[in-house]
């Protein structure tokens, strides 16, 4: 606790919390979480680090000096470890940053023509809802939350979409005959 000078009052700091905090629980509590995420490091250390911002978040009502404190850090972590599993278990499987590849500027006009007029093809055949996801994401070169916003739905259904919609594009692209250049 910390007492603000003149005010007789006293109120945790934020920044010694988390010192103290990270100071004697910070390398148990990544182990444990490493060890919870089958030796992800990475992963590991955004849990830390997300349970050091709930430590934050409820300064007001932490004592870091207390014995369960160390409890409580342990329990939200490993919290976020199962949320984190539920979540990716409940949505389909990432796209792994693959973008597709853009054609060049320069060139022939003629084959820009029939570029264009190949992807405005193969975006006929999407759906109406595939189709403005595409077009946000990759013609406009919009972000999954920019996207969103203008399409008034939530960035996970942009990211479904565009994995179903790249889906279709790529199986259509497959097919034999099929007259796009790309």
């Amino acid at each position: 606790m910390i007492v603000l000078e003149g005010t007789g009052t006293t109120r945790p700091c934020h920044d010694t919390l988390l010192r103290a905090m990270f100071d004697r629980h910070g390398r148990m509590l990544e182990r444990y979480v490493t060890k919870l995420l089958d030796g992800d490091h990475h992963a590991a250390a955004d849990i830390v680090q997300e349970t050091a911002v709930r430590a934050w978040q409820h300064v007001d009502g932490l004592d870091v000096g207390a014995p369960d404190f160390r409890h409580w850090l342990f329990k939200v972590a490993r919290r976020l470890v199962v949320d984190r599993h539920r979540s990716r278990q409940s949505r389909p499987a990432e796209v792994g940053g693959e973008m597709p590849e853009r054609p060049s500027r320069a060139g022939d006009p003629a084959e820009r023509i029939q570029v264009r007029m190949a992807v405005s093809d193969l975006l006929a055949g999407l759906s109406r809802s595939h189709r403005e996801v595409i077009t946000e994401l990759y013609l406009r070169d919009s972000s999954i939350a920019d996207a969103a916003h203008r399409l008034g739905i939530p960035p996970g259904t942009v990211k479904s979409r565009a994995f179903y919609a790249l889906k279709t594009l790529r199986t259509t692209l497959a097919e034999p005959g099929s007259l796009c250049p790309l």
